[in-house]
């Protein structure tokens, strides 16, 4: 169990640093991130709005909402939360908005 735990923090951490422009020099604050982040989530309780299909609505103030779009869709934190505060809670706007972000950055 502990082998998995290092594995998903050991992956965080390489998309935290991806996310941030990888930029070398931040390993131990991009490490201590992820395993904030890995325990948090293990921390929640698992609902039925978690086997909800991707066009549930969701609230733009939750982190770990703002955080999981990030990380699923290659923008930043900020970006995240600016999508979610302009398109309010309709996933399927939100998810296509962030997709055109990062396609925008690569072009």
């Amino acid at each position: 169990m502990d082998d998995d735990r290092t594995e998903k923090i050991r992956q965080r951490a390489y998309e935290i640093f991806q996310r941030e422009g990888g930029i070398l020099g931040n390993h131990e604050r991009h490490w201590h991130q992820a395993e904030l982040e890995i325990d948090r989530e293990a921390a929640l309780p698992l609902t039925a709005g978690d086997a909800l299909p991707e066009t549930r609505e969701i609230d733009s103030t939750d982190v770990l909402t703002v955080e999981a779009l990030a990380m699923r869709t290659g923008i930043s934190g900020d970006e995240a939360q600016e999508l979610l505060d302009r398109l309010g809670n309709d996933r399927a706007a939100i998810e296509q908005a962030a997709r055109s972000l990062k396609a925008k950055r690569r072009g």
